[in-house]
């Protein structure tokens, strides 16, 4: 009998506000924040999450958010370098952009919202059809990560390059120091700007869409101008016979710090500009209007009249002419005046201006996302008029309660497991298992190790300082601060009996202490009894206590120490009884079975060894995970036993088989914190990356040889993807994306990756081929036949069996291979096209013939025979067989497109006549009121198209 497990899966992920992985997103009301893996929805003001979008099976981190121009639609990066298009009302993917190798780190949607463009840390910039669902081309050309991406718009009746269509610029800013723009008519580089000595963290353009700001590692921010005439003109040689250059530098502008101006935002509709350039604080500089920079030229020049007439004398003379001239010009630090700092309260991961003015002034607001795990708005004020009072921002919102600043260190579960107690340096929090709320939060000190006291009221804390804080859970009160260790306490432990409590140190004591209720004082906040620690007696250790074990029988206690041994006494005389040496770093936790029969100990060596309680003997030793492993618990009434490690990894044994059952996971930093339901229903974990996590057993059957399989297959396909996808790999030469046999490079290449996924569309294709050319040959074979034979023949007999596949879904074998490339995703077509032989591409080729005949689906049977056509031309061109499948499918292609475009243009007409029916309806009914004569008519029309329709919510 194969023995089967009950599989784990995760069901919750808490204790996160905002990661720092990607850059957040504010409307005024809304933001969109990264949570690791997920973008969580918060509503500001009322400090709760709205949404979570999260996607089953993904588990890369997200590194970029960006809006589209129409609301509620948004584009996200993820790490993997694939990008989705989220839909904000339903929170649900519509449509995944697989294209880059790396992170995406710059995302822009073009001001129709249908055109994407991205940029990855694999150095290239790709543009996605947002409505055709596929990736147009690969622009490369910069030598190192993308940090920013912006579309300029052009006239649209400008000369073109080419007869492309989308004709615009694009400028992409990288850490290589350069900006370049891109022609997207012509898919090329049209100009590079070397923009600073170092590189280049972010640039934004003003609202005129005239000027351009960078920002470099160095705290240099310049400003550059772009020539709309010279982009109206399109590219043309000057006189000296260069080619003219589309943006020119302007000049810098100055600012408070000097450290790296790791963002850049101008506010869409206010006149401000937002630069952060130090860790936890963003200046925000006011633009100043064209009346305001004369008048406050008209005083400089007042200014300086009334000095020169102060100074006589000839030589000084000359000197205020110069001046005068210098004066009469506006620079743009006139333009851009430093109106003040906004400081947060935290390291600052990304900010944005609100877009809707939510406040009844109408002030502008500020979001920060903070690293620590929270979220702030300010309010900034107007310019005031006297000079004394400077404005000074305000902190109207802030979201950190339902998270810890700093990692999670310590997790214990009440023994009902309804409540969850976490602790980190500064803070302990009281979750509710059902809900995953946070119900309670306190203040506390560097928190290492953690246990609930009997009766789930009262909670214990050890500390980095070595002191033991008691809380009581329902008033949120620190009852008592026990000073019990003079360094860490590394461990805690309450024993079975709920009589006593043990706790290790760095000091090297290990300290017994009784559970006591003492009666409250009159002072004292607590009615009824207190609860008390009161010490008993310590055990001195030759070295530092690293972990503290009771046995569940109580008749046993063991202690880890910093020289890799574990040592075992009797619990009640203290007496030494076993020494576990073979760990060949110290031991970091340890638990006991419930039989008291194994103990499993965790080391700082990356194994666990499971000994036996009897005599001390390993009973073997596993080389568990790739990085320390930090906690260990055994499950409750078994032998399975859970560990987690600084790999990020969540891993369950088996400690009689010696053997892994399951790896899970998930958290995208190391695991600190373990605790286990007292049921053995579920797992929490707590991170570095600040999530807490819930792993429930299912009630699905896991069979381990199944699991390796999974595995196994898992890793070959990711396998083939990878050597599919290094079709440019450099020959010869050590660097990844070097040149080619000393080429160099395309600028513009096909937008391909090959992932799992498309390799399985493409095999689904294959097969619907191969099923689909069985089927016609067969009926082909049989009508032959049929056909020499006279219809009164003996020999005559019944047509042959059908595929069971098609006699199900009663289709004919063309309209399979539809249905079966319709099904394929749109992204991940092209793909799946490319893996298939050229044998099968034949095969395609007679199948879209029959489609284009019929009218099936010509938008995609257009986009196939295009796609196909463009990657097997060489093939196609030198096979002569092909003739036969083309001049027919050119014949039906063309006919059925004309049918398309005489019903778009009927219908075009259709709606152009009943728009002009509507307006002349509209103009007799005005003439038809009283008084009413031509102007007035015209006027109230011009007004009703200028009403906006509103949306009434019921």
């Amino acid at each position: 009998m194969v023995q089967s497990y009950l599989k784990h899966g995760p069901t919750q992920a808490f204790g996160l506000v905002c990661s720092s992985s990607s850059n957040s997103v504010f409307d005024g009301r809304l933001a969109y924040v990264p949570a690791l893996e997920d973008v969580l929805v918060w509503d500001v003001k009322k400090g709760e999450m709205v949404a979570m979008w999260h996607e089953t099976g993904h588990s890369e981190e997200v590194t970029c958010i960006v809006q589209a121009p129409q609301p509620g639609s948004f584009a996200v990066g993820y790490a993997d370098g694939s990008i989705r298009l989220w839909t904000a009302s339903s929170g649900s993917v519509a449509t995944t952009f697989n294209g880059h190798k790396k992170a995406i780190t710059a995302l822009s949607f073009d001001e129709s919202g249908t055109r994407l463009a991205s940029g990855s840390q694999d150095t290239d910039i790709i543009l996605w059809d947002v409505v055709g669902e596929a990736g147009l081309y690969r622009l490369r050309g910069h030598r190192d990560q993308i940090t920013a991406i912006q579309f300029l718009s052009v006239a649209e009746d400008q000369p073109s390059t080419s007869t492309a269509a989308a004709p615009g610029l694009l400028l992409t800013t990288s850490k290589d120091t350069f900006m370049k723009v891109w022609d997207l008519s012509t898919q090329h580089c049209i100009q590079t700007i070397v923009a600073h000595r170092s590189e280049v963290w972010s640039m934004a353009i003003n609202q005129e869409r005239d000027l351009v700001f960078t920002g470099s590692g160095e705290g240099e921010l310049k400003a550059w101008k772009v020539d709309r005439a010279a982009i109206a003109d399109g590219l043309k040689e000057t006189e000296t016979g260069e080619v003219s250059k589309l943006i020119h530098t302007v000049s810098s502008l100055p600012l408070a710090s000097k450290h790296k101006v790791s963002q850049l935002k101008f506010h869409p509709t206010e006149p401000y500009l937002a630069v952060q350039s130090h860790d936890r604080s963003v200046e925000v500089f006011r633009i100043r209007s064209e009346e305001e920079v004369q008048k406050k030229l008209a005083r400089r020049q007042k200014r300086s009249k009334e000095k020169k007439e102060q100074k006589k004398g000839k030589g000084k003379d000359i000197k205020d002419n110069e001046e005068q001239e210098e004066v009469s010009e506006a620079t743009l630090v006139d333009y851009f005046t430093p109106h003040l700092v906004v400081r947060a309260s935290g390291k600052i991961r990304s900010f944005d201006f609100g877009t809707n003015k939510s406040s009844s002034k109408g002030t502008p607001q500020l979001f920060v996302a903070l690293s620590s795990n929270a979220i702030e708005v300010y309010n900034i004020p107007p310019p005031s008029k006297s000079k004394d009072e400077q404005p000074d921002a305000t902190r109207t919102y802030s979201v950190d309660l339902p998270g810890h600043r700093t990692d999670v260190r310590t997790l214990c579960l009440s023994s009902d497991d309804q409540i969850l107690a976490s602790a980190s340096n500064g803070s302990l929090k009281i979750w509710n298992m059902k809900t995953t709320h946070c119900i309670r939060t306190m203040e506390c000190a560097y928190a290492i190790c953690s246990t609930f006291l009997p009766g789930d009221r009262h909670l214990a804390i050890g500390t980095k300082s070595g002191e033991i804080l008691i809380y009581d859970i329902a008033s949120s009160t620190l009852i008592e601060t026990v000073q019990a260790h003079t360094a860490t306490i590394w461990s805690m432990q309450v024993r079975s009996d709920g009589q006593a409590l043990v706790t290790g140190s760095a000091d090297k004591d290990v300290k017994f202490w009784s559970l006591e209720y003492k009666k409250a004082t009159d002072e004292s906040v607590q009615s009824g009894k207190l609860l008390s620690l009161v010490h008993v007696r310590t055990l001195k250790m030759s070295d530092d206590v690293l972990a503290v074990r009771f046995s569940p029988n109580n008749k046993l206690l063991a202690v880890a120490l910093l020289d890799s041994t574990v040592k075992v006494f009797y619990q009640d005389t203290l007496k030494f009884f076993l020494s576990l040496y073979g760990h060949k770093l110290p031991v970091l936790s340890m638990d006991i079975s419930d039989d008291s029969k194994l103990i499993v100990t965790c080391s700082a060596d990356k194994n666990v060894k499971i000994w036996g309680l009897d005599f001390g003997d390993c009973h073997k030793s596993i080389f568990a995970h790739e990085e320390s492993v930090m906690q260990v618990a055994f499950e409750k009434d078994s032998h399975y036993f859970w560990t987690v490690s600084k790999d990020k990894l969540l891993k369950y044994w088996d400690g009689d088989k010696f053997e892994g059952i399951q790896k899970l996971e998930g958290h995208h930093g190391e695991i600190w914190a373990l605790a286990l339901s007292h049921h053995g229903n579920f797992v929490v974990t707590g991170s570095h990356d600040k999530s807490i996590r819930v792993w429930e057993k299912l009630d699905e059957p896991l069979f381990l040889e199944e699991e390796r399989e999974k595995e196994l297959e898992k890793l070959y396909e990711n396998g083939i993807a990878d050597t599919l996808n290094r079709v440019d790999a450099p020959i010869g030469s050590g660097t990844e994306g070097g040149a080619v046999n000393g080429m160099t490079e395309a600028e513009v290449a096909a937008v391909t990756k090959q992932t799992s996924e498309t390799l399985m569309a493409g095999e689904r294709i294959m097969e619907a081929l191969d099923l689909a050319d069985t089927e016609r040959e067969g009926m082909r074979e049989y009508t032959e036949v049929m056909a020499r034979l006279s219809d009164d023949d003996a020999m005559r007999m019944q047509p042959p069996a059908r595929n069971p596949v098609l006699a199900a879904y009663d289709l004919e074998p063309e309209a399979w291979v539809l249905r079966v490339v319709e099904k394929t995703p749109s992204t991940s077509l092209q793909d799946a096209l490319l893996v298939l032989p050229f044998g099968k591409v034949v095969s395609l080729m007679v199948y879209l013939n029959i489609w284009a005949q019929k009218g099936w689906n010509i938008t995609l049977v257009s986009r196939i025979i295009f796609f196909l056509l463009k990657t097997h031309h060489h093939q196609i061109v030198a096979n002569r067989i092909m003739r036969t499948t083309l001049i027919p499918l050119r014949k039906h292609l063309r006919s059925t497109l004309q049918q398309q475009k005489d019903v778009i243009g009927y219908n075009l007409a259709a709606l152009q006549f009943i728009r002009r029916k509507n307006d002349a309806e509209r103009t007799a009914q005005f003439y038809e009121e009283e008084d009413m004569d031509e102007e007035k008519v015209k006027a109230r029309i011009a007004e009703g198209k200028k009403r906006k329709r509103v949306n009434l919510k019921a």
